[in-house]
């Protein structure tokens, strides 16, 4: 609204104090704009200071985000502050610390028959004692924290853990959020239920079905967004959220919801826990697993992705010989679906 505009609607309120008053807010008005702009401009354009290689990242992420896993650091094995941060921990604390799930079967789970507590064991543990020998010169020196699903990103951010392994999709949402390693395992969103369901994929036989998902995961956004695009029948129901992706199978055991939603590599591990269910159709998505970080941590992504190229040439005790033991068995003997594409990186200045 101009201060033309102003003064015309406050004719009648009478001489001296209209004007007054016009003046007033016209001032606040002007004030407003310019406190506006100058805070957009210090957001924007940090006087005198260059973009550090995180905030060139980000600035190069926010562009266009069409392949969100190829907006990672180039490899490197130098140390840097975060590494050296963890290396100074003292005594019993110097251990990676890592957010993981224990409920996954065959990527993070406890092994009953391993001990009295059970011992994690799977693909992301495999991975995680990998980056803890290589940062810490010991695979063991790792403490593990149990994450749920919904909380992956806020204890990257709170700094209770140093990283997550956990079976974490890299899309343009997170990485927004936090920083991703290149990725390490290929999958898609699938659709899981029981053998006699007349469920038969992710197409028009989910109307009128109950669907659960784990809050935060990928595949509530894609059910989301697909229902809005009319992709998914108007009759599904998604409203079903839990905090972890076995609560769902839980679920679907107990007859509560018609069908689980997530990623292809989670519910052939499911479907290995239970045989009354079953994959349903193919994978509609094609995504990427990352080890996620903090945003600034640019010295431990580059680490990361070091430790991933040399994970994934090593002939022993390498990706081939991790998939071998834990997944060929839900997944197939051939791993090529599932082998991420070679890395592409950031360039940085």
């Amino acid at each position: 609204m101009t201060a033309r505009q102003l003064r015309a609607r406050l004719k009648g309120w009478g001489g001296v104090g209209a004007m007054a008053t016009a003046c007033a807010l016209t001032l606040v008005f002007a004030l407003l704009l310019t406190c506006t702009n100058s805070l957009s401009r210090t957001a924007a354009e940090p006087a005198g200071q260059s973009l550090s290689p995180a905030a060139q990242t980000q600035a190069q992420a926010d562009e266009e985000c069409t392949a969100p896993e190829k907006q990672t650091l180039p490899p490197s094995d130098a140390d840097g502050p975060t590494i050296e941060a963890i290396k100074g921990r003292q005594g019993e604390k110097r251990k990676l610390i890592v957010g993981v799930d224990q409920n996954s079967y065959r990527w993070g789970y406890r092994n009953p028959n391993s001990g009295e507590s059970g011992t994690l064991e799977g693909f992301d543990i495999d991975l995680v004692h990998r980056i803890a020998e290589d940062i810490l010169g010991d695979r063991n020196a790792v403490q593990f924290k149990a994450i749920p699903t919904d909380q992956r990103i806020p204890a990257i951010e709170d700094g209770r853990v140093d990283m997550v392994v956990r079976t974490m999709t890299i899309n343009c949402a997170r990485v927004r959020d936090v920083a991703f390693s290149a990725p390490y395992f290929r999958t898609g969103q699938q659709v899981l239920a029981p053998k006699s369901s007349p469920v038969k994929g992710y197409d028009e036989t989910l109307a009128h079905r109950e669907i659960c998902t784990a809050t935060g995961s990928t595949a509530y956004s894609q059910l989301e967004a697909d229902k809005k695009a009319g992709r998914l029948p108007e009759s599904a129901d998604i409203r079903t959220t839990v905090p972890n992706q076995l609560d769902c199978l839980v679920r679907l055991q107990l007859g509560e919801v018609d069908a689980v939603v997530t990623d292809g590599a989670l519910a052939a591990s499911q479907a290995a826990q239970d045989p009354t269910v079953q994959l349903k159709g193919e994978a509609f998505t094609t995504e990427y697993y990352g080890v996620a970080m903090k945003k600034d941590a640019d010295d431990l992504v580059r680490r990361v992705n070091q430790i991933l190229v040399d994970f994934r040439e090593d002939t022993a005790d390498g990706w081939q010989d991790s998939y071998t033991e834990w997944l060929s068995a839900t997944l197939g003997d051939d791993p090529s679906p599932s082998e991420p594409p070679a890395p592409e990186y950031l360039r940085t200045s």
